[in-house]
């Protein structure tokens, strides 16, 4: 591991700081942090249509710091929601997850705006280990040699560059896996959150939608946090006016409740630290996590892909700093007892809808975070939003993310005619969006998103390897995708 002197200049910075990091090159005269040296875009008010801002760029403070409030908001119900499946706190999970950005942050030198948070890759790992005995130390530790084990691959990727990830995962393979990645989270939508108030998901939705469109400037830039309001403020006014409404609750009991239960904002304190423990390494639980590795290098570079694309910039050379920091920032959260941290696809989908990829406001989700996991009434009130709110927000989300994956398959002109493109897509996508099962063994099994993209994966580089090795052509498997429609045979 090198050692550098590194003189910045400026402000605290103005004296020598030696860097013990393994992530990056810093030479003398160079800043750590001269990715944060945001220039402010325009008048940082005003924003012509189809205006972006860049990841160094910002808008006014005020703004920025309303934008990162609207990403705390959409990453927090997941964010939560992970930890307390896995047996683990969510309070902690979300100091983590600022943490873990922070650190992100910091060690991409604010080129890549993402925001890491609680994954849920390994909800389906955290019920096998409790059904062997194990506990949440168990699982923070097996969940620590993961997020070691994806610094590696990290590392090894940024030495020997993008072209080892571009050689495993292709266009027609990274568009499968971005695509299946976001229309897995279809059945939470679906399932979880719209049948809490089916009426109050459509009103959502549709204002959601609305303001995307119609909405100029800035307001349209915070439109999916204006749609969680006019949510919120509709279910309040719905309970008021109409009592409580009989349908399925969070847990999926179909009850009369509330739309709005504020009574555990009530009872909860201002300020309060989550719980902590130390993880325990066990051989068992490590055999059970590690496959999920295949799925979180996969996730990553669909994440860090999707971004590029948005951004209009290559990321190609942070590819692999990228993934190392997410291993990293996983390692520093389990160590406290918290959850494996990844990118988040929700976060990406506000950065799709707002076109702000400044790395400013997820500096400031970061910092909310931090703050927030202190708070235990202000995580009350976040949980607090309703199910029907959280369903009419997340059904234009989670389709936003999926479609990033057929604009990587269109940008990159992937012929779905060849049957090496469309066989082992077509295959993955269902299984990653069905939530299809593979049971290996009484105590392992693959599903989703993991054995989605381990079929795309093995799928695409299998069949390419036995048709070079038998010599056969590649004929088009579906006339349709070779005729024009501007063809009078057609």
């Amino acid at each position: 591991m090198a050692v550098r002197v590194v003189r910045c200049r400026g402000g605290a910075w103005n004296r020598p700081l030696i860097l013990y990091f393994p992530f990056g090159k810093y030479t003398n005269g160079e800043c750590f942090m001269s990715g944060f040296g945001w220039k402010l875009h325009g008048d940082g008010r005003q924003l012509r249509p189809g205006e972006v801002v860049k990841p160094d760029e910002r808008l006014s403070w005020p703004r920025t710091i309303g934008l990162g409030a609207q990403h705390v908001v959409s990453m927090i119900g997941a964010c939560f929601v992970a930890p307390v499946l896995m047996g683990l706190d969510p309070s902690l999970g979300l100091m983590a997850s600022g943490v873990a950005t922070l650190l992100f942050l910091v060690i991409t030198r604010g080129r890549i705006p993402s925001y890491l948070g609680s994954s849920l890759s390994f909800v389906g790992v955290a019920a096998v280990i409790g059904s062997q005995g194990g506990g949440p130390a168990q699982l923070t530790g097996a969940l620590f040699v993961v997020g070691l084990a994806l610094a590696v691959v990290g590392v090894v990727v940024q030495r020997l560059g993008a072209k080892v990830i571009h050689a495993v995962l292709p266009p027609a393979v990274t568009g499968a896996v971005v695509m299946l990645i976001g229309f897995n989270l279809a059945p939470v939508a679906a399932g979880t959150y719209w049948p809490q108030d089916q009426w109050v998901a459509l009103a959502t939705m549709l204002f959601t939608g609305l303001a995307l469109v119609v909405l100029r400037g800035f307001w349209s830039r915070i439109a999916i946090f204006l749609g969680l309001v006019f949510g919120y403020v509709l279910s309040w006014v719905l309970d008021l006016s109409l009592g409580k409404i009989h349908s399925a609750d969070g847990s999926g009991k179909v009850v009369d409740h509330w739309r709005l239960d504020l009574t555990p904002v009530k009872n909860a304190d201002w300020i309060g630290f989550p719980d902590m423990h130390a993880p325990s390494f066990s051989a068992s639980a490590i055999v059970v996590a590690l496959p999920v590795l295949i799925a979180l290098v996969a996730e990553n570079t669909g994440h860090i892909k999707a971004v590029g694309e948005m951004t209009g910039e290559s990321l190609d050379d942070k590819l692999g700093t990228a993934i190392a920091a997410d291993g990293a920032a996983t390692m520093i959260s389990t160590v406290a007892g918290g959850p494996a941290t990844t990118t988040y696809a929700e976060n990406i989908g506000v950065m799709a809808a707002t076109r702000v990829y400044s790395t400013a406001a997820y500096t400031c989700a970061a910092l909310f975070a931090l703050l927030f996991g202190l708070c235990p009434k202000f995580g009350a009130f976040v949980v607090a939003i309703p199910g029907g709110v959280l369903g009419g927000i997340t059904v234009i989300l989670y389709g936003m993310i999926g479609l990033l994956g057929a604009q990587i398959w269109v940008r990159n002109k992937v012929d779905f005619s060849q049957p090496l493109n469309l066989i082992p897509a077509a295959a993955g996508v269902i299984v990653g969006i069905g939530g299809v099962t593979l049971k290996i063994s009484d105590n392992f099994e693959l599903s989703g998103i993991a054995l989605g993209t381990l079929l795309v994966l093995t799928g695409f580089h299998s069949l390419r390897w036995l048709s070079k090795a038998s010599g056969t052509s590649q004929e088009p498997l579906l006339d349709a995708g070779t005729t024009r429609y501007d063809d009078p045979a057609a």
